[in-house]
């Protein structure tokens, strides 16, 4: 299947590692211009090698994208460098974890900052590219978190359902402009901020992390955990032209742990 990528200019934010990374390259296999941003120039310019050695054009800016401002800089530079912007990807943030009995606030306040503002100003700055040419496509990643709350993840699933909630708002304000913005909810994915996440969890229990992953991965109906590729796979599609009736939608990939309705 053709995807009609051939000369998109993309924004992946977060794309230095992880599932960021990989949607990063898999744009740029499909031949899409991709701008990436993070905090970590040396990460940055590793991925910008990729992108080049699979044949892409590829531009990096190392911000913190708490800021308005450095949203800002971002689309600037990805319309100065490659002349509008047609697909975003919002794969930027983390949010550390704590009980809710004794959860400071300021935790809540650090993955709203990050995540779900970021998404927000990020849309909300490429849109008006996207609407003069009357089409676009806003992809935003927001682990299964939002809707599957615990004692320990208030702070990531607060980030998480606000951003469940605003792209059914954005996609509502932008559908008539030939914009599709929609969301993708991995599971648990074998990135190493899973590993990262996951190490207290393996020591506790006297495993080997890779260990501990394989057992929460034959839990699920997949019988494993996903990999980022899989990710970006379906981010491609999303942002792709034969994805055309999809308006607003959360896809699951969670390897059939997800029970409750959607």
């Amino acid at each position: 299947m053709d995807l009609g990528l051939k000369g998109k200019r993309a924004i992946v934010t977060g794309g230095n590692r992880g599932i960021g990374r990989c949607c990063a390259l898999t744009l740029a296999r499909e031949g899409a211009r991709v701008c990436i941003t993070a905090r970590n120039q040396e990460r940055l310019d590793a991925v910008i090698h990729e992108i080049n050695d699979a044949g892409g054009e590829g531009h990096a800016v190392a911000v913190n994208l708490t800021t308005l401002e450095s949203c800002q800089k971002v689309v600037s530079e990805t319309v100065e460098r490659f002349g509008g912007v047609d697909i975003l990807v919002n794969c930027a943030g983390a949010a550390r974890g704590g009980d809710i009995l004794d959860l400071s606030t300021e935790l809540i306040d650090d993955a709203l900052s990050l995540k779900s503002y970021s998404y927000l100003r990020m849309s909300q700055l490429v849109i008006p590219h996207m609407s003069q040419n009357g089409w676009g496509r806003i992809i935003n990643i927001a682990g299964g978190a939002g809707t599957s709350p615990s004692s320990g993840n208030i702070p990531v699933s607060l980030a998480n359902i606000a951003i469940l909630n605003m792209t059914r708002a954005l996609s509502d304000a932008v559908s008539k402009d030939g914009i599709l913005v929609n969301t993708i909810c991995p599971g648990l994915t074998n990135t190493q901020r899973a590993r990262d996440v996951q190490q207290a969890s393996a020591d506790q229990a006297g495993k080997d992390v890779e260990e501990l992953l394989q057992e929460l991965g034959n839990e699920l109906p997949a019988g494993r955990i996903a990999e980022p590729e899989e990710i970006a796979d379906v981010v491609a599609f999303l942002a792709s032209e034969p994805c055309s009736y999809i308006f607003g939608s959360s896809i699951y990939m969670d390897g059939g742990g997800r029970r409750g309705t959607p």
